[in-house]
């Protein structure tokens, strides 16, 4: 079992900057990919930004140069640091963590992000 917890949404004004972040126990693979996604009102969860074990990353095209997702050394907390917030980005920020076996998918309970035109 792995458990997430999602820290540092808030409200912000439009340009504004937040940074989220994941803190990930238990049973951690070193051997995982983790990724942020989010979900707005009436739509379907989606994904943000990904990370694997070997650093690699990957970003929706709405969200390239803007955000930044990152990890701490011991790679146990998740990061995405988030800049020049838009009204569009409003929704609740989920953490997710896959190690390398298919039942490994876990899911953080969220936090809100509330970007204000």
């Amino acid at each position: 079992q792995v458990q997430l917890v999602e820290s540092g949404g808030g409200l912000v004004q439009a340009g504004g900057s937040l940074r989220l972040s994941c803190a990930a126990s238990g049973s951690v693979n070193s051997i995982n990919l983790m990724a942020w996604y989010r979900q707005a009102p009436g739509k379907q969860r989606e994904l943000v930004a990904a990370i694997s074990s070997g650093d690699s990353t990957d970003y929706a095209e709405s969200v390239k140069d803007r955000f930044t997702i990152s990890k701490e050394r011991a790679k146990t907390t998740l990061y995405l640091q988030m800049n020049s917030l838009r009204p569009e980005d409003t929704g609740v920020y989920y953490c997710n963590y896959r190690g390398p076996y298919s039942a490994s998918n876990y899911w953080g309970k969220g936090t809100q992000v509330t970007v204000n035109s």
